[in-house]
Formats: structure tokens, sequence, C-alpha cells
């Protein structure tokens, strides 16, 4: 057994530049939330960590190591050469299984007391971090063995996943934002086409909920995308916020649900208090920027016709007026688009949007062009503002086409 352990804290494992880090928790766990750049290398499986779970609480802590050591002597050289392979290490194979068996002869109160009272030291240069749960037998022993067989970097998580959700929790209620400039519009005017075009012009502006949500936030938003759990929401806006902003940060205008993700309080607040602009275009765009989003390939075809009857369902139309589905089927994608900003998508929005009052509205049919007049209309509003409380005072500003700075030009 090794005479000390070394280990890393959450907040310096984020602020490294290269993060290199194996998550030993069961593909499940991995999935729901996980430290962002995490390789997901199993001790068990999800079954298997449920069996082992139940023998330890419902039988004993030997009888569930005693399973666990059989579990993992079938699988221990895969896993560990799947290591080596991911952090450019060479151990020697012929050593991985006698090692395992070494180091767990002496049963679960040796090992465990070994383990756990190895002392501390602090992590080296780039580390190897792994993780369990809580920093316990699992990724002890992990690190234990891939470290007497030559893998020094590997370094111990503190607190485990545990360590890492109270770090992002401690992040998101202390986070700071610059300027937010809340860019709104109908649905399919180009939002998100206008943000990446910001981005790609000044990186560091922007910050896309939808695209770290994995949803564009609506009864259709998960078409073509994978939306993530809260907890794995949060890890991303995280690791966005360890990036840096620039002196504006734009954003899309959401709900407080993104999808079924929540978007933190600290985070909504420095939304609600940003400045709101308002992004068009003529149905004819709009319909042309959803078929795109939403018809891009035979997979999203298909997820968007089996969710199209939950549509339907909350259309009021004639009653021998054809369904959507078969709209779908019958190539005229156009115009099933066309009736759901219509009667749905359109609605919807303006009755949530009653009463919202715009610091200037900009034509949002070139997105590239788009995002220049923003950026240069963002640059005179900070300056003007630059000595005075921000946000400005929330008032419908009368500009019209011509008279607005960079819109509609």
């Amino acid at each position: 057994m090794p005479s000390g352990m070394p280990r890393i804290g959450a907040d310096a494992l984020m602020r490294l530049p290269m993060r290199r880090v194996v998550d030993l928790r069961s593909p499940s766990e991995f999935a729901e939330d996980h430290v962002p750049g995490a390789v997901n290398v199993p001790l068990f499986d999800d079954v298997q960590r449920a069996l082992v779970g139940t023998l330890y609480s419902q039988d004993s802590p030997e009888a569930a190591f005693a399973e666990g050591r059989e579990i993992v002597r079938a699988k221990i050289r895969d896993m560990v050469l799947e290591i080596a392979r991911l952090t450019q290490w060479s151990p020697n194979a012929d050593d991985i299984e006698a090692r395992a068996a070494e180091m767990t002869a002496g049963g679960y109160e040796h090992m465990s007391a070994a383990l756990m009272s190895a002392a501390i030291e602090p992590a080296g240069a780039a580390p190897v971090v792994m993780h369990c749960w809580r920093g316990g037998l699992r990724s002890r022993s992990v690190i234990a063995l891939v470290r007497s067989l030559g893998l020094e970097q590997a370094t111990m998580l503190e607190g485990g996943y545990k360590g890492y959700r109270a770090w992002v929790n401690r992040e998101l209620g202390s986070a700071t934002y610059p300027r937010v400039i809340v860019l709104r519009g109908l649905t399919g005017v180009g939002k998100t086409l206008v943000l990446r075009a910001i981005e790609r012009l000044q990186p560091g502006a922007v910050l896309d909920l939808e695209g770290l949500a994995g949803h564009r936030s609506s009864l259709l938003g998960m078409v073509g995308l994978q939306p993530c759990s809260q907890k794995l929401f949060e890890s991303r806006i995280c690791a966005r916020i360890a990036r840096g902003f620039g002196p504006v940060l734009f954003v899309e205008g959401e709900s407080r649900k993104v999808g079924d993700a929540i978007v933190p309080n600290v985070l909504w607040q420095a939304m609600a208090n940003g400045v709101d602009v308002q992004l068009e275009a003529t149905v004819e765009r709009r319909v042309d920027v959803l078929c795109e989003d939403y018809l891009a390939d035979a997979a999203s075809r298909a997820e968007l016709r089996a969710r199209l009857p939950f549509v339907d369902e909350r259309l009021t139309r004639a009653a021998d007026a054809p369904s959507l589905v078969s709209m779908l089927d019958a190539g005229r994608e156009r115009e099933l688009v066309a009736l759901l900003l219509e009667r749905y998508y359109d609605p919807l929005y303006r009755h949530s949007q009653s009463g919202q009052v715009y610091a200037a509205r900009f034509d949002a049919t070139d997105p590239e062009r788009t995002a220049r007049a923003l950026l240069d209309w963002a640059e005179k509003l900070a300056f003007e503002t630059k000595e005075t409380r921000w946000p400005p005072e929330k008032r419908s500003i009368p500009w019209s086409r011509a008279e607005a700075p960079g819109a509609f030009s």
C-alpha cells in the first residue's frame, strides 16, 4: 500500500489550463453530471454498482467488498489499460492482476484502513485526477493501484464528485457577470445564429444557454439535440464562467427554464437587469431558419414527426384540417412551419413578452451583419453608461429603422 496519496481540490482543478480527469463512477452517474472534460472509466457498471450497494447496506461491508473484488478482478486489466491509453502511460500489463490481488488480499477492513489513513500529499505537476462519488474506497483503491504500477501523477479529487458539486454551488452563488444584453425575438428569427456570429467576432462575449442545455427552450426544442440534466447544465455554466467574459455579455432571452434546466438565480437576476434588444425577420426568413434547424437530417425529421402530435393537440383548427404529421409526410414542410408560427409559437411568444420594452431593434436576416451592428451598438452603449448606473433606465426608444444606430442598416 502507498504511504502517501496526492490530492487536489475542485477549485484548483478547475483552474488548471489542461485537465485530465478520470471519473470512476458508474455510467448513469457520469451521464447525469461530471467534471467538464472528464472521461468515464467505471469501476462498476450500473447493475454492479447497485448490487454492491445493496450488499453493503443490507448485508455487510465485507460482503460488498467480496462481491466487488470478484467483479473488479475480471475487468481490472482492461480498466487499467484504458487509463493508460488515455494518459499516454505504459504500465507493465503482466503485473496488473497480481498487484490488484495483492492489494485486496487482506479484505475490506485491512484495505480500507490502509487507504483511508494514507498520508495526503500535494498534487504534483500535470496531475491525472481520479474520483468516485465522495473520495472513498473506489477511487483510492484505483489510484493506489495505478501509482504502484508507475502512474505517479495519479491524484485524488478531494471530496470526490460531492466535493466538485459543492464547488459548483459556491461558484454559481457568487458569480459576477458583466453588463448583459438580452437578445429577444420571435421563434425562428435567428437569435442563436446571431449569438454564434458575435462569438466568432468577439470570443468571450456570449453565453449560449440553449447550447449548454441542449434544448431550444420550446415544446419541440429537443429535436436533434441532447438535453442535459440540471446538474450538468450547471457544470457547463461554471466551465463557461471559468473561461471569462468580455466587458459586455450577450445572452438569448429565455424563460427561467431552458427545457427542463433552470437558469441559476444569480445569472437569472443578471439577465433580468440587462438591456433588452429585439431581433426581427420576415416570416419567410424565419421559416428558412427553422427548416434548416429542425429538418437538417433524417434523424431530426423522424424525431420531429414523433413529437408533432403533442403540438397538434394544442392547436385550434377546423375538424377537417390535415394533421401536422400528414403535412410533414406530404412534403409540405414550409407550410407546416408557417402554420406552427402563426397558430402556436407567435401567439405564445407575444403573450409572454407583453409589456416588454426594447432599447433597440435589429434586422436579423444576415447574422454576421447583425452581429457587427450589435457589437458596435453595445460599445457605444457601454461608453455612454460608463459613469452611470447599469443597466440604464429601461424605456422604449422609438427609433425608426433608419435612426437606430447600426440597426436595420
